[in-house]
Parts: structure tokens; sequence; C-alpha cells
């Protein structure tokens, strides 16, 4: 079912960070909620975590990932008592991308292989999905809306007010844990084939002009 965009964006534009959150699990029964336990995900993590205990988190586990990233999620995850559950690719598909070492000439398609494809089954089960998207970083995101009607399902980006500075200064004074790759200079943290050091998402996919995997940009 379309929600009425402009009446919950007047609604929940007056809200804090938090009190959105809330609001989107008083308004709807079934509630996405994914994480690639990057540089910010922190930020959607805490406010969950309070908001929301045991509320289920989708790791989006490409099975490329820094083994850092992985030792972040179960720090944040024993820190808080997360509910991560992790969402992979099929095998034959990766064990494909692997062999082609599709991410060096198509990483467009082993972003679809690897991250896209396997959530689409969990979209057809909820109304609403939550990104902890901050609203800044390249043209896409500080574009971004507070909502976004995708077919059937509906994007709620909460952080979308909240550029990188402002989200800086959350993590440090709700004393939140970095991302461990952050100190050794990478700005944004993807897939080890497509993330070097760099500020802000400088370091992702060197080489392209793709800028982003393509959840935040394919319609459903």
């Amino acid at each position: 079912m379309l929600m009425d965009i402009q009446h919950l964006t007047e609604r929940y534009a007056r809200l804090s960070h938090r009190e959105r959150l809330e609001a989107i699990f008083e308004d709807f029964e079934r509630v996405l909620v994914t994480s690639s336990f990057g540089t910010t995900s922190a930020i959607l993590l805490h406010h969950l975590a309070r908001v929301r205990p045991g509320h289920p988190v989708y790791f989006i586990d490409t099975q490329y990932h820094f083994k850092e990233t992985y030792a972040y999620a179960e720090e944040l995850s024993r820190r808080w008592n997360l509910n991560v559950v992790p969402v992979q690719p099929k095998f034959n598909e990766h064990a494909y991308t692997r062999l082609d070492y599709t991410w060096a000439h198509d990483p467009d398609l082993c972003c679809s292989l690897n991250k896209i494809m396997p959530l689409e089954p969990l979209k057809e089960q909820h109304q609403v999905w939550v990104s902890g998207m901050l609203g800044d970083g390249n043209e896409l995101r500080r574009s971004q809306k507070l909502f976004k009607q995708e077919g059937a399902l509906l994007r709620f980006y909460p952080f979308f007010d909240m550029n990188e500075q402002e989200g800086y200064w959350y993590r440090v004074a709700n004393e939140l844990p970095d991302h461990p790759l952050e100190a050794r200079g990478y700005g944004s943290i993807g897939c080890t084939h497509c993330t070097r050091r760099g500020a802000g998402r400088s370091g992702r996919w060197a080489g392209f002009s793709k800028t982003e995997c393509g959840l935040h940009t394919l319609q459903s």
C-alpha cells in the first residue's frame, strides 16, 4: 500500500532523530533494518538499541568485507546486545564473482549479485526499510529526502538531515566505538576490492564513475 509521503514527512520532520525511530515502529508493524557496519553505522544502531532492543539488524554480508568490519560488527553486537542476522549472496552467484573478478570490470554487477539481490526476499516481507545513511558525502546523499516510495516498500532515512560532521560529534559525545579502519585513513568502508584509503567516499570504487552500491538508487 502506497503511503502519503507528504503527510509523513511533515510529521516526522518535526521530530528528533530518536523520536523518528520511535515513531516508525509505532506506525508500522514490519520494519526492516539493515547495516553494513561501516564508519557511520553505529549511529543508527546506537539509537535502535534504545528504541527497539532485540529488533533484527540484517547485516549485508557480501563475504568481501575486511576482517576489521566483521570484528566491528561483533564489538557493536556485544556492546549493545544487537540481534544481528547475516544476509549473504547465493553460493553460485558469489562464487562466479570470485572466479570472474567481477568487481574489477563490472562493479555494478558484483554489487547486484552480492548485495542487492540477497535483500530482495526481505524487502518483500516488510513495509518500511530504515537506512542509517547520513545526508552528506555526495550529490545523491545530499539530495536524499526523509521518505521515498519504491514500489510497495517505503524507504526511511531518519538521518537525512545529519551531515558527516554532526555524525562525528554524535559519535564522540556518546562515546561510540569507531570502525578500526577509520584511524588508518578510510573515510568510507565497503568491500575489500573496491575500498581504498581516502577522505569521505573518495576511496570507494576508485577508477570508476560509480559512487554508490545501488541500495539507495535502485527502484523496486
